[in-house]
């Protein structure tokens, strides 16, 4: 058993990353073919943190089928669903980040001992250990790892205002920039004791960030902020999925690895594939999953993911996109700085998405949206 426990802030319905979870709770978004949410489990357990429980609502089952019981990842999970029966139909209902805390606890007094608390939706290399051991020097109640980020983005993240010990005596949750205290952004990554979750109302929606933390800060307890140097990948909007699937393409995001088979340098390939080889031109880093096709005459011009299933047609071109499973590019297409799925297409340079249930769309695209045979 783990000196520490974690959980896991999986209930949101992601909203502003929208399309990506039109049909998926945002930590299930793929990134080279694992839920990011994986990778967060998968760096727990490396600290030996083998207790994890999940709060869940928008479409929860996905996540719970996925990960079961954690055993194959060595680690024991579990889940609290937010929400109840309507109408002989199971709604979900998110209680906020800290509501969702106090509801576990009253069911079944979970956070016993200090708990690291991590959105599902970033890619970390945190050191836990590290990050544990001065939350205990301090005595803290709370800590909140936090990162410098430029000035104009504050509006983006909850930031900290804190003395020349680190402790925090305002918490301002996505201030203007003019209004902002500090430029030190909280990254979704706390470390609580369990005294802390009694002082969150029970039965109530309830917000860490947008409350508690506020609350702390008031009450002058001991609350402290972390300036830790790691690397830290918010998920916030569909550009940045985007943009992490670039660098982590690219190799510059520690411990993933690439997936498949080297084939070719900076080129990786899946089982189960169709590439005509001699009549394509691919320049990495690409990574191509399983069950996809290649035709002659196509060009693929990395970074750039082809998800599993998918089909990149004759004399096709894709340059610096992520093609999302089955999905189909016809004959002579260009696809340059885009995520692609059979549904709709997001341009990174313009920050728009286009469903292909346009009729304008249709015109483009020909039989882009439909699903390789």
């Amino acid at each position: 058993m783990s000196i520490i426990k974690a959980m896991i802030l999986a209930a949101g319905k992601g909203t502003r990353v929208r399309p990506l979870t039109q049909d998926l709770p945002k930590p299930m978004i793929p990134i080279l073919g694992k839920p990011v949410m994986e990778y967060l489990i998968e760096h727990l357990a490396k600290y030996g943190v083998d207790e994890i429980m999940v709060n869940v609502a928008y479409q929860h089952w996905k996540i719970e089928y996925y990960f079961g019981n954690g055993s194959h990842w060595g680690v024991q999970i579990g889940y609290s669903f937010e929400g109840g029966y309507e109408h002989g139909e199971v709604t979900s209902k998110p209680m906020g980040s800290a509501g969702g805390m106090r509801k576990i606890q009253d069911f079944s007094g979970f956070f016993d001992r200090t708990t690291v608390v991590i959105c599902g939706d970033a890619l970390i290399d945190l050191d836990i250990h590290a990050a544990v051991l001065e939350h205990k020097a301090k005595k803290a109640i709370v800590s909140v790892i936090t990162l410098e980020v430029p000035p104009g983005e504050v509006s983006n993240y909850g930031v900290v205002e804190t003395d020349v010990d680190g402790r925090i005596i305002s918490f301002q949750e996505k201030p203007k920039p003019e209004e902002a205290r500090s430029n030190f952004a909280s990254t979704g990554i706390y470390i609580f004791e369990p005294e802390a979750i009694e002082l969150i109302p029970s039965n109530q929606e309830f917000d860490i960030g947008g409350e508690l933390f506020p609350m702390l800060a008031e009450k002058g307890l001991p609350f402290y902020a972390q300036k830790r140097k790691f690397n830290w990948i918010d998920i916030g909007h569909v550009d940045d999925y985007w943009s992490v699937l670039q660098r982590v393409l690219k190799g510059e995001v520690k411990d993933i690895k690439m997936p498949g088979t080297q084939i070719k340098p900076g080129i990786w390939v899946g089982l189960n594939t169709c590439i005509d080889w001699e009549n394509v031109n691919i320049e990495g880093p690409v990574y191509i999953d399983s069950g996809t096709c290649i035709e002659a005459g196509a060009e693929i011009i990395g970074p750039a993911w082809i998800s599993s299933g998918s089909l990149i047609s004759k004399n096709a071109k894709v340059i610096r996109t992520i093609m999302l499973s089955y999905t189909r590019i016809s004959a002579n297409m260009h696809f340059e700085d885009m995520i692609v799925s059979p549904t709709y297409y997001f341009e990174h340079k313009t920050g728009m998405t286009h469903y292909l249930g346009d009729e304008s769309t249709y015109l483009r695209w020909g039989d882009a949206r439909s699903v390789p045979k």
